[in-house]
């Protein structure tokens, strides 16, 4: 078996393939396009592992080697550092390293979803974005408003008499934001639909979906990150994905908890806190609301929400290791 490191960027990516013993059989600079990545690698007889950095554009390079390589590794960029820090740091020195930790069986590998839960993803990612978009062009709207002394209170000024209202003040910052608003509307209507339609059709978002406060787009957005929750050997490993627990700093024998890492997945910690919010409002009898107002009574509103989240993602844990609707009482 051999193995190759490969430092990917956008237009450059340096990869290196070394034997068992480390010896480097190949190495090179190749520019970022498929048929010379593929080029690089066509001309190896012997079997090949490929581990590569977990960056944003991850699927190119991944697609692309899928078939020829027996398998291609996700890297840790965060645990990867720790264990192979360099004073000297170049992209020849980072797919070497790559390459060494992978002969060597200590990558720290990221995991990699399906196609079909990564393109789930991606257009549910496009949904989270058109959303705090379209909220921007609200607070734009809202600041032009107050700027200009204009009482707004008594309205609902995104609906469509309010939206005939704005229209009327002919306001030329109001009427720009309200056409790019308009637009935004039309895109997430049709980003919405698809979502429902595909995400539907898994069990897991079905399931998520009898949850009180979490619609279809919730669901949908809670299962594309989870994905397989058998990758979570207990819930514990999953409040840590999400974010929800606090940094544990040990000295001697006391512990200091602080903040929460941001090292998480944020799209997951995003929408927990944003379903806890809608649960306790339209499900004041649940067991979550409860822990929720108990918790309120001691602890700050923040760190209520935070700590109900986390008692939320415990039940989604179990309703999809076991296939179980959620139970108001249960």
């Amino acid at each position: 078996m051999l193995y190759a490191g490969m430092d990917i960027h956008k237009r450059n990516t340096h990869a290196v393939v070394k034997t068992e013993k480390g010896e480097v059989i190949k190495e090179d600079e190749i520019r970022t396009k498929e048929k010379k990545i593929k080029q690089f690698f066509e001309d190896i007889e012997e079997e090949f592992e490929v581990a590569m950095e977990a960056t944003g554009n991850y699927e190119f390079f991944y697609e692309t080697l899928e078939d020829l390589a027996s398998e291609v590794h996700l890297a840790n960029p965060y645990k990867t550092r720790l264990i192979a820090e360099e004073k000297v740091k170049t992209d020849k020195v980072d797919a070497n390293a790559l390459a060494d930790l992978l002969r060597g069986n200590l990558l720290p590998t990221s995991y990699i979803p399906s196609k079909e839960i990564r393109n789930l993803r991606r257009l549910v990612r496009r949904r989270v974005k058109l959303g705090k978009q379209r909220t921007e062009i609200k607070n734009q709207i809202k600041d032009e408003l107050r700027r200009q002394i204009i009482d707004y209170s008594n309205r609902s000024i995104f609906k469509n008499d309010g939206i005939k209202f704005l229209e009327d003040l002919d306001n030329p910052i109001i009427d720009s934001c309200l056409s790019i608003y308009q637009t935004i509307d039309e895109e997430l209507e049709i980003v919405e639909k698809k979502l429902t339609d595909q995400g539907m059709e898994y069990e897991e978002v079905r399931l998520l979906n009898t949850i009180p406060g979490v619609g279809p787009y919730s669901a949908t957005l809670i299962f594309g990150e989870i994905a397989d929750i058998n990758r979570f050997s207990s819930e514990e490993k999953l409040f840590s994905y999400a974010g929800l627990v606090p940094t544990v700093h040990q000295s001697g024998e006391k512990n200091y908890h602080g903040r929460l890492s941001k090292e998480c997945n944020k799209y997951l910690q995003w929408i927990l806190v944003q379903c806890v919010q809608q649960h306790i409002r339209y499900c004041s009898n649940s067991k979550i609301s409860s822990f929720y107002r108990k918790l309120k009574k001691k602890k700050p509103n923040n760190v209520a929400k935070i700590a109900t989240a986390r008692k939320l993602l415990q039940a989604i844990y179990w309703m999809l290791k076991n296939h179980d609707e959620f139970r108001v009482k249960g």
